[in-house]
């Protein structure tokens, strides 16, 4: 009798990875099933029985942490693999804990995770569907050194090594967190590697950016709505801090909140209680708070934009993120981490930069820091066909002095035209800002409709 192929049972709530995940899976021989939350999962391993099981870490309502405990209950002989997009070193210790077989990062190397599937399925075909023996396997994730790495941090300078360190002590408190630095060095990062890091690293993290909210949509956004509050409001909805409940809620760009809520924001962070929009019941909630802003908080306060005792009630805890610029030999070790993983999507030979490449990059400002950084990589990965990032792949004003831009001014060759001017103006300022183009707009002091109307009429595709 030919013995059945094994059942893997796939949970995320991503429909597109999910269904990549799936095709691979089935293209090498397994039986699989899919479920978008652990609900659905458990439901599945009771009725199916998968012999094993890959999930996502980040899901609604539970935790892939949380169903890795519940299946381990059910059954400890079972092997589970845990995918994430934020590995870090603790959750990935945290996890072999509790008995995942192994810890993989997305994007997934799929030669790499069809080698640890074959292995899981059969260390656990060798031992009896009991036995609960804790595994020895060590996780696969890509997690270097403290030295080097924090989560999505990557940097040996001095600064770094300082930003790890505070890092690690924030992560240890259930204090509010504020979080300044230009924009593009990582703000959300930084929010995201403290939750993985803390107690709640199993609850959501939920992430809001009030610089991209209409402002008459912002409160709804926040705080949810009932059925009815106002017109379009067709279905009830919880705001941020009822779905961030037992985790995390990063409010990015606070700095860029309507006044006129910041006093019930503020309200609802003492009270740990919230009403929502056209709502009379109040649903308390319990949720770490960490917000980020790219200006200088004291300023806001100072110019009005920020209300003072808000400020006081976000800043118990203060990370100040270093810009590019300061972070002496990191750039280098940034754009050779960003070519091999560009390199990986684009395909073709791995990218490697030229000397005098290196020695451009290092010598630029990077008035968008790390996200103009990893944009400039891929542009310059895409055009390094043949394998050496030249200095003809990198843009003009980063190896020709004359088009950079220093301390907020930009100056252009001799003999520009007007509009070739506006042009540079207006895409280096989108490098700076990693495409975003409502700041983008709010740097050049436009609308974002002008910002897209001159894209087009340029015929170029951010």
């Amino acid at each position: 009798m030919l013995e059945r192929p094994p059942k893997i049972l796939v949970v995320d709530d991503d429909p597109t990875f999910r269904g990549v995940l799936e095709m691979r899976l089935e293209r090498w021989g397994y039986q699989v099933k899919v479920a978008d939350r652990a609900r659905k999962a458990r439901s599945l391993v009771q009725s199916w029985r998968p012999d094993l099981v890959l999930s996502d870490v980040v899901m609604p309502e539970v935790s892939g942490m949380q169903l890795l405990n519940q299946l381990r209950e059910d059954d400890p002989g079972r092997p589970v693999i845990l995918l994430t997009a934020h590995a870090t070193v603790a959750m990935a210790v945290d996890a072999m804990k509790v008995g995942a077989v192994d810890f993989l990062t997305k994007p997934l190397n799929y030669p790499n995770l069809r080698a640890v599937v074959e292995e899981a399925l059969a260390q656990a075909r060798k031992r009896p569907r009991d036995d609960s023996e804790p595994t020895s396997a060590s996780p696969k994730s890509r997690s270097a050194s403290t030295e080097e790495e924090l989560g999505p941090f990557m940097g040996t300078s001095r600064a770094m090594r300082e930003i790890y360190e505070l890092i690690r002590s924030v992560a240890e408190s259930d204090a509010s967190v504020l979080i300044t630095g230009e924009s593009g060095t990582g703000k959300e990062l930084a929010a995201q590697t403290i939750h993985d890091l803390s107690a709640r690293a199993g609850g959501p993290f939920i992430a809001v950016n009030a610089a991209a909210i209409p402002r008459e949509l912002m409160e709804s956004e926040i705080f949810g709505h009932e059925k009815g509050a106002f017109t379009g409001a067709t279905d009830a909805r919880p705001g941020c801090f009822e779905m961030a409940d037992d985790g995390t809620l990063f409010l990015d760009e606070i700095g860029e909140m309507p006044r006129e809520l910041q006093p019930k924001l503020l309200r609802v962070l003492d009270r740990a209680k919230i009403r929502r929009v056209g709502g009379k019941r109040e649903v308390t909630f319990n949720v770490r708070t960490l917000a980020a802003t790219n200006r200088d908080p004291r300023k806001a306060v100072e110019e009005g934009i920020l209300r003072e005792d808000l400020f006081f009630r976000l800043n118990v805890l203060h990370v100040h993120l270093p810009p590019l610029r300061e972070r002496g030999g990191d750039i280098s070790l940034l754009a050779q981490r960003f070519a091999r993983e560009f390199s990986a999507k684009h395909g073709g030979e791995p990218r490697t930069f030229e000397d005098q490449s290196l020695e451009f990059m290092e010598a630029y400002q990077w008035p968008g820091n790390v996200r103009e950084l990893r944009n400039l990589v891929e542009r310059a990965v895409v055009l390094a066909r043949e394998g050496r990032i030249r200095p003809s792949h990198l843009p003009p004003y980063v190896r020709v002095p004359e088009a950079t831009s220093t301390g907020g001014e930009f100056r252009f060759p001799e003999g520009a035209s007007a509009a070739e001017v506006e042009k540079a103006l207006f895409l280096q300022t989108l490098d700076e800002t990693g495409n975003n183009k409502a700041e983008a707009a709010r740097r050049l002091g436009v609308s974002v409709r002008t910002v897209r109307n001159k894209l087009n009429a340029w015929k170029i595709d951010r």
